[in-house]
């Protein structure tokens, strides 16, 4: 259990939970815009098409309510069809955003690719490098918190080392003093 901690504690202080964290707070925010989209455009849209009828609302009644003396005593027992319709739309809504971000995406990056072959090409013209080889490799990734917080360990580990080493042999200089 105590490694189960560890690891758990390991991965919430990754750099990466963070941006997972922004991005379900994100999500939660864009999903309440997509249900307003389906909910108070889309779908009245629809039913405005259909004559009026509320897709929501529409629901198949296995068994109706029971009333005595207008008093409810026997809930209705229906499949509410329409809602799940709505859901379907709202899921769409959001595929349809994510198809299109991600395609936004993958272009900007075979342009920035593109880019990068057309410099090259045109650094070869001019001279200022012989090969695709001659390119500088591009600078390394920065260290990530973990990456650092190592250094960090590792450097107080040594001073510690030294200071150990230190007093030891003070102690073992006091010694040989005192015999």
């Amino acid at each position: 259990m105590k490694n189960f901690w560890k690891e758990f504690k390991k991965f919430i202080t990754r750099g990466n939970i963070i941006d997972l964290a922004i991005a379900v707070v994100i999500g939660g925010a864009f999903g309440k815009i997509v249900t307003s989209l389906g909910n108070d455009i889309i779908i009245p849209l629809v039913g405005m098409a259909t004559g009026g009828i509320n897709i929501a609302d529409l629901k198949w009644v296995i068994r109706p309510a029971v009333t005595t003396d207008g008093v409810i005593t026997v809930t209705e027992n229906a499949i509410r069809y329409g809602q799940f319709i709505q859901n379907i739309v709202d899921f769409l809504i959001i595929a349809l955003f994510i198809f299109i971000a991600l395609r936004l995406f993958l272009k900007a990056q075979k342009k920035i690719t593109e880019f990068s072959e057309k410099e090259i090409k045109r650094l070869i013209k001019k001279g200022i490098i012989s090969s695709p080889e001659d390119v500088p490799a591009p600078a390394p990734a920065p260290e990530t918190t973990e990456d650092i917080l190592k250094d960090i360990r590792n450097l107080l580990k040594k001073d510690t080392l030294q200071s150990n080493e230190k007093k030891n042999k003070k102690s073992l200089n006091v010694e040989k003093n005192n015999n």
